[in-house]
């Protein structure tokens, strides 16, 4: 049975990479694309609500989706741990399903992941995040949900050691994890999360820099999930075994995407020093 997708936010870079991805799957249909600021209502009619569109709009997205009693699959940026409990109770009494995808990349969610089992090796742990000067939102919805995860990682031995936190170049604290943001043409998206304790440093960096190939896969496996989905759900590695240990949850989202390794579109890399 092919489902049919209302996509919102179809006429932006990432509902762009989403329509394509759809239109390759046999068992997806796009049937409705709006823009940020259609009226919602066209979403009538649909089984699956995709939304692409821009987080000032997004919390309306999915309540009109869930109203409906239709799921909804969320990649727009600015869904925090937070933001998503007010929405928890909503699709809970309409048993639909919320799927919340702050980064389609696979390679992404994995070095997140690495990010998330050594926090607790490591009482040092900042973020820098970069995006192209288009990018409205900061930090990153991968960023929050990094410093989401190695805060809940870090549970048993307490917060990062973050010194003269009250100064604003310090970054915003994010679950105790500074996060610096830099916006800037010339890049897509690229972030380092950085990890030290006395003696040494690990740094675990990735880069995007074909976003319609480094995000479809995901995209892929996302769509597939929602379909299905009752309740919330919240990052790739929520869908994904990624063998690290246990799946933990927080929240939130972003995106915007050399091949090496087997995820095209995008470069992961380990340094220590």
């Amino acid at each position: 049975m092919t489902t049919r997708v209302a996509l919102v936010g179809g006429t932006g870079k990432l509902g762009a990479i989403i329509a394509g991805v759809i239109d390759e799957l046999d068992d997806f249909e796009t049937v409705a694309v709006l823009g940020s600021s259609s009226d919602l209502a066209e979403i009538d009619g649909a089984d699956l609500v995709v939304d692409a569109s821009t987080p000032g709009v997004s919390i309306d997205v999915v309540r009109a989706a869930v109203d409906r009693g239709l799921n909804v699959l969320v990649g727009t940026s600015g869904w925090s741990t937070e933001r998503i409990a007010l929405v928890r109770p909503l699709v809970a009494a309409t048993g639909t399903g919320a799927v919340f995808i702050p980064n389609f990349s696979l390679g992404s969610v994995v070095a997140t992941a690495l990010a998330a089992a050594a926090a607790p090796l490591f009482p040092s742990i900042e973020i820098v995040e970069t995006h192209r000067e288009t990018k409205v939102d900061s930090p990153s919805g991968t960023a929050v949900r990094t410093a989401e995860l190695i805060a809940d990682a870090r549970a048993g031995v307490g917060p990062v050691a973050s010194p003269h936190v009250d100064q604003r170049a310090r970054g915003q604290q994010v679950a105790s994890v500074p996060i610096h943001s830099l916006r800037r043409p010339g890049v897509i998206a690229k972030q380092e999360t950085i990890l030290s304790g006395p003696g040494e440093t690990l740094t675990l960096v990735h880069d995007t820099v074909d976003p319609a190939r480094a995000y479809a896969p995901g995209i892929r496996v996302a769509l597939a999930a929602a379909r299905d989905a009752r309740g919330v759900t919240v990052g790739l590695d929520a869908i994904i075994d990624l063998s690290l240990g246990p799946r933990r949850e927080p929240a939130s989202s972003d995106d915007e995407g050399a091949d090496e390794g087997a995820v095209t579109g995008q470069v992961a890399r380990v340094t220590g020093a």
